[in-house]
């Protein structure tokens, strides 16, 4: 079984490769419809081609491309309504001859809709009539029947990315571009949460800088935050974190009687409570660390964010 799965990814590799090989202008002219129309693209597939369609178009649409699927059956029985004249309309079959998608053609023609083609088939009647076509012929179906659609249907998906990304490219869409199509998930909220809405507020574990290592540790372990805060929440000294801690007692022999002020870092890393999630872990990643201060306007202490004790 393990040479058989071994064997189905090794034709499917090769098969997009053999895709990728073919692509042409047509790309380019499809990726420049789409991004000068003022319109939805919509798109069309029967069978195994309208579950990989309705794939392709969730995919545009979460990634600033606006789409629908509308299943060809369907359309042919009042659904047509739904296309507007500035549409771009994605037809989807791998023979370029599926009766249900071929009846649309001549609406899409009086509509004067462009219209893509994504077929195995650059001679096939879609093909033909469609404004532009995408080739994804594949030599060989990973079925061993070469019935069952395998290889073809992975190769229509991996354009509909590739198209999905070209888009993205050409529209600058970032990040906060995605959070806002994607507010439930965690990098939704990373893009568009404040720091101050998940930043811990209560019970932080200030100590002053005259205390003893003993009333250091205590602090440190009330505070359940692997650190102290040295000073008050109008003026911080710095910061003794559970690491600094572990590398005092290794380096120094009587770090009992030792000020607290030699373990302490006296330039913590901070960030102002309006700033997004997303800026505050940045900064964090790119300086290695998971603690923040987080301070207000008026350059006062108001909480700590840690980068771990988000889900």
């Amino acid at each position: 079984m393990k040479s058989i799965a071994q064997k189905v990814f090794d034709i499917e590799i090769a098969s997009l490769q053999y895709v990728a090989s073919m692509i042409d202008e047509e790309f380019n002219h499809t990726v420049d419809a789409i991004l000068k129309s003022t319109g939805k693209l919509v798109v069309c597939g029967m069978g195994k081609s309208g579950h990989i369609g309705k794939k392709i178009s969730a995919t545009f649409t979460s990634t600033g491309t606006p789409s629908f699927f509308m299943h060809p059956a369907e359309a042919f029985h009042g659904d047509l309504g739904m296309i507007s004249p500035n549409d771009v309309v994605l037809l989807v079959s791998y023979s370029g001859e599926t009766e249900e998608v071929l009846k649309i053609v001549p609406y899409l023609q009086y509509n004067k809709n462009i219209f893509i083609a994504v077929t195995g088939n650059p001679n096939s009647t879609l093909a033909k009539y469609a404004t532009y076509h995408l080739n994804v012929c594949v030599k060989q179906e990973a079925c061993p029947l070469e019935l069952a659609p395998t290889s073809s249907t992975t190769a229509t998906l991996v354009m509909g990315d590739a198209l999905a990304v070209a888009l993205m490219t050409a529209k600058d869409f970032s990040p906060a571009d995605f959070a806002r199509f994607h507010p439930g998930g965690r990098l939704g909220r990373k893009l568009l949460v404040r720091v101050k809405d998940l930043m811990r507020t209560d019970r932080l574990p200030f100590i002053d800088a005259h205390a003893t290592f003993t009333q250091l540790v205590l602090q440190m372990s009330e505070g359940k935050l692997g650190m102290v805060i040295v000073g008050s929440p109008n003026k911080v000294s710095g910061v003794i974190t559970d690491g600094d801690l572990r590398r005092g007692l290794v380096k120094y022999k009587d770090i009992y009687n030792l000020p607290i002020t030699d373990l302490m870092n006296s330039s913590p890393k901070v960030i102002n409570e309006h700033e997004l999630v997303y800026d505050a872990e940045a900064l964090m990643m790119g300086s290695k660390i998971t603690t923040l201060l987080v301070q207000d306007d008026e350059h006062v202490l108001t909480g700590v964010y840690q980068i771990f004790n988000q889900a």
